[in-house]
């Protein structure tokens, strides 16, 4: 797997880069990932059954259909509690939604939020919390192993990545831990097309596309393809052109990109506007509060 040197030490080998999101981009697996494996592991870990309705609900939000999908898993776990906490219908019952102290100081210092940097503050802190959020992490990650196997990619995924080579360094921008991302591009027969693949174990999605694209890549000649609007941050924030997967519209949007979208892209033409127009399509889909607040 690869590690944060090899991104830092990327050197581009075509004229054009294009990074990727992995679940819910390239993938037809959040909805399997959250509902079968993330939302049931988060319920069981943290004793939410009382609750499991709202946990569920809250849980569901946050990850499938709000501003935060497609967010970090410890992330998601903060955001989560905190709408449990201000929901009316869980005070009623009483419920007191489990404290999160140590997760919170942990996420504010770190930026490699996965399992082997929680390992490791564990070992300095021996925090409690931090041992059963490790716990539920590594159950998420057997789940996930166990039952979300045989999701292809999305239809038309493979033909673009196909165009792509020729004239791309293509490099997989993820939050899902690195085992995961390789054993599904392998799975699938598309590890081939990807230079690099980076999991959530060597930075941000923002650092990622820092360490491959700054400095190295031209500008207009970079491009990120996510269903995230972190996606859209992490692109932003690096001077790259951005190209919505519209979550719910996957498909009608990887035709877009198949059909229209690449040719532009490599011929310049893809322009600040046209962008524009699709990422105010994309942030339609997703709205920022609950039906419930």
């Amino acid at each position: 797997m690869h590690t944060r040197d090899d991104l830092i030490h990327f050197k581009p080998g075509k004229k054009f880069f294009v990074g990727l999101d992995s679940d819910g981009c390239v993938f037809d697996s959040m909805e399997p990932k959250h509902k079968e494996c993330f939302c049931p592991v988060t319920i069981e870990k943290f004793g939410l059954a009382p609750i499991s309705k709202y946990a569920r609900e809250a849980w569901e939000f946050v990850n499938l259909y709000s501003q935060d999908r497609g967010c970090n898993r410890f992330f998601a776990l903060q955001k989560t509690f905190d709408l449990l906490r201000r929901r009316s219908a869980v005070n009623r019952r009483n419920f007191r939604v489990p404290e999160l102290r140590d997760l919170d100081a942990w996420t504010r210092r770190e930026t490699r939020l996965g399992n082997p940097a929680l390992r490791t503050e564990i070992e300095r802190t021996q925090s409690g919390e931090l041992k059963r959020i490790l716990d539920w992490s590594l159950a998420i990650n057997a789940s996930v192993e166990r039952v979300v196997v045989g999701v292809p990619p999305f239809p038309l995924v493979r033909e673009c990545l196909a165009r792509l080579q020729p004239a791309a360094d293509i490099v997989v921008v993820s939050g899902t831990p690195a085992e995961a991302l390789e054993r599904e591009w392998e799975e699938h027969g598309i590890r081939n097309f990807a230079a690099l693949i980076a999991g959530q174990e060597i930075g941000s999605k923002k650092e990622h596309l820092q360490f491959t694209t700054s400095g190295k890549v031209e500008p207009g000649f970079g491009l990120m393809v996510g269903d995230a609007p972190g996606d859209l941050k992490a692109a932003t924030a690096n001077g790259l052109r951005f190209f919505p997967v519209n979550p719910g519209h996957e498909e009608a949007s990887w035709e877009r990109f198949h059909g229209e979208i690449i040719g532009l892209f490599l011929s310049g033409g893809y322009t600040q506007e046209i962008e524009d127009g699709l990422v105010r399509e994309f942030q339609s889909c997703l709205p920022e509060k609950p039906v419930w607040e």
